[in-house]
């Protein structure tokens, strides 16, 4: 039966998006172009196209790498060989897709396991890599591909061979292939490093127009209902693009390059602030390829600018900010600062009591809180209405804004050996699924996944003594067999468990708390991770926020969040415990990370006990889970008199301690890198 592409010319809009396609194809040497933009945009679509506007290749009959008779020097072992009568065939472009779980192997090639065993010599399994040679290898969701996995790709589409170093094995071959990945950047983006690998990058999206998007569905609904009849009618249209291409490739060694123009790329890359120097040179190629596609024999000023549209879209950073200007070599010691300079310390937000907070005079008597039990003095840093603060049962409240967020800094779990399943970006581990990287060997045999290179030096030894009764270059037995142990990373849970009574509305210490939890969201979700939150106040504990990767419930959950009231910390202990409980039944191997943050003046209690003690001692039976890691964050201020019960809570539970100054954008996500490792 059959198979129906379709049109390239049929793509409704996304013109940027053709344009660096075929940029590509008439110029492989742009080095791939990355596709940054929303679900059901075209995407593949368009790739398969460009595709079938491809001529035909040439390549030797029953090559494995698809090699190119035309191009000797290119040639694998097996078509250099003189004795060989080399026959050729013509076949379409290959479309390549990636799998999102390849192993290296996969990609890269590696030992044939059956070949091995039956001919005991060391034979090598194509990867993607060769398949994709001459052709176009896609890779959807770049982004959420293990880096090393990148890494093989990226070296391949930068130097057109592929080595591959293990095993026993050692190869290279020839790997040219135009490189089209594809990403959403809300699931994350890539490492700069590897963004810079790519030539080009566009970003797609919807048609916002109606008409557009109406002839869109009529496009695709006529291509459903008769694929050879809709073919027909944008052949001539294609054939166009076809011979354009086609005419491009074979100007484009002839096409001459103004040696005034580079210094205009190296401007505009300067102004752009770009790292490195790729820009400048994928910058060069692409104007070339858009001079040879406009049929000129020379770049102009308008190529460059185009060019530069599509090459640093993904490379132009901000500049940064100017160093301060140094201090004066002679300064007066006997002159009076000016008057300005009095009026900004008279007026210095750190030395006058924010609104709602304590009157500095209560800070110089601290004989009457000295003599006030800590459990009544829990919530009497967040003055609203005296009359109000000493009920026990204050229900004043208020909601604070989510402070402002901030790009989180890497952390992840300590490496160990228990085999989990899963995906994510976080932390690595070994995995109990054929995905990852190989790293070592095992006499366990469990997943199936068969080292080679382990078995076959297992069973060496032992070949002299074995009968050979079935032919076989090696045998092999049961106690030889040798699986391997791989890598990846996976996901975490974090548990946010946020004292949310009178106190933490003082200073702004919700609203920054607000603030690192969304910042922390929006790396989980990147990572995969699950983030849940446990609040309490009043008389009792809620979960704001359950394990969760939604990061539009987070938001409103967290801007809705209200604070006031006394501290039932057991409360908040209490649910914990049981979020964490379902959590662990769920994934016995899950390595959940719970950060509490409280100033530990509990003054409310579940039984008869003093509420502190209780918070203690369920701290401690809390703590004894050992895959669960613990960090506490001290809310209460500095001053002449502290309590210090949020540090013996820590103690308590074996975590990390910090205190509420460290509650900062970077120093927040280092405690939690910190405690990890």
């Amino acid at each position: 039966m059959p198979s129906f592409v379709y049109p390239f010319v049929a793509i409704v809009g996304q013109a940027r998006l053709k344009q660096a396609l075929v940029l590509n194809a008439v110029n492989p040497a742009i080095g791939g172009v990355l596709i940054r933009g929303e679900k059901g945009t075209a995407k593949s679509t368009a790739v398969r196209a460009l595709a079938d506007l491809l001529p035909d290749i040439r390549v030797v009959r029953g090559c494995p790498f698809g090699c190119d008779p035309d191009r000797p020097e290119e040639w694998c072992d097996a078509c250099r060989d003189a004795e060989k009568q080399r026959q050729i065939d013509r076949r379409r472009i290959r479309v390549i897709t990636l799998p999102l779980n390849a192993t290296e192997d996969r990609v890269a090639g590696g030992i044939d396991l059956g070949q091995a065993v039956r001919s005991g010599m060391r034979c090598f399994s194509p990867g993607v890599l060769a398949m994709a040679h001459r052709g176009i290898l896609y890779v959807d969701e770049v982004n959420l591909l293990d880096d090393h996995i990148v890494d093989v790709i990226l070296d391949a589409a930068a130097s057109n061979r592929n080595r591959v170093e293990r095993e026993g094995i050692s190869i290279t071959h020839a790997s040219r292939f135009i490189l089209v990945g594809t990403m959403n950047p809300e699931e994350g983006e890539l490492r700069p490093q590897l963004l810079d690998r790519f030539g080009l990058c566009v970003e797609t999206a919807s048609e916002k127009a109606p008409e557009v998007r109406t002839e869109l569905m009529l496009r695709r609904e006529a291509f459903d209902l008769d694929p050879a009849g809709f073919q027909l009618r944008y052949e001539k249209d294609n054939a166009v693009v076809a011979r354009q291409i086609l005419a491009g490739r074979d100007l484009l060694p002839q096409v001459g390059f103004p040696a005034h123009l580079r210094g205009l790329i190296a401007e505009i890359c300067t102004e752009n602030h770009v790292a490195g120097h790729r820009a400048d040179l994928v910058m060069e190629q692409t104007a070339r390829a858009l001079a040879a596609l406009g049929g000129r024999l020379s770049v102009t000023v308008d190529d460059i600018r185009e060019a530069s549209a599509l090459a640093l879209l993904h490379r132009k950073r901000d500049a940064a900010p100017p160093p301060p200007p140094p201090p004066p070599e002679h300064e007066p010691e006997h002159d009076p600062p000016p008057e300005n300079e009095q009026n900004e310390e008279q007026e210095n937000p750190e030395e006058q009591p924010p609104e709602n907070e304590q009157h500095p005079q209560e800070a110089q008597a601290p004989s009457s809180e000295e003599n006030t039990p800590p459990e009544q003095n829990a919530d009497n840093e967040a003055d609203t209405e005296p009359t109000e603060q000493n009920r026990p049962d204050s229900v004043m409240e208020q909601i604070f804004d989510v402070g402002e967020t901030f790009k989180v800094k890497k952390f992840a779990s300590p490496k160990d050996r228990v085999f989990r399943r899963g995906s994510g970006r976080r932390s690595r581990t070994r995995i109990a699924q054929k995905q990852g990287r190989y790293v070592k060997s095992t006499m366990n045999r469990q997943s199936g996944d068969i080292a080679l290179d382990a078995t076959l030096r297992a069973a060496a030894p032992h070949q002299l003594r074995r009968k050979n009764g079935n032919g076989l270059a090696v045998q092999l037995r049961p106690e030889d067999i040798r699986e391997k142990i791989r890598e990846k990373r996976v996901g975490n849970v974090l548990l946010f468990l946020v004292d949310a009574s009178g106190s933490m509305g003082a200073r702004g210490r919700m609203t920054a708390s607000k603030g690192a939890i969304m910042s922390l969201l929006l790396d989980a979700y990147q990572k995969r991770d699950r983030i849940a939150m446990v609040s309490f106040r009043k008389d009792q504990a809620v979960v704001n926020l359950p394990p969760t990767t939604s990061i539009e419930l987070a938001a409103t959950l967290l801007k809705e969040m209200p604070v006031g009231g006394r501290t039932p910390l057991s409360a908040g202990l209490a649910k914990s415990y049981e979020v964490l409980r379902n959590i662990l039944l769920r994934e016995p191997t899950a390595r959940p990370i719970v950060i509490l943050i409280t100033d530990g003046k509990s003054n409310m209690a579940l039984t008869e006990a003093k509420p502190l003690d209780e918070a203690v001692l369920l701290a401690e039976r809390l703590a004894s889970d050992a895959r669960i890691r613990f960090i506490v964050v001290d809310t209460e201020s500095r001053g002449l008199v502290r309590f210090g019960m949020a540090r013996k809570l820590a103690g308590a539970m074996d975590a990390q301690y910090f205190q509420i100054e460290d509650l900062k954008a970077d120093t927040l996500i280092n405690i939690a890198k910190e405690s990890v490792q």
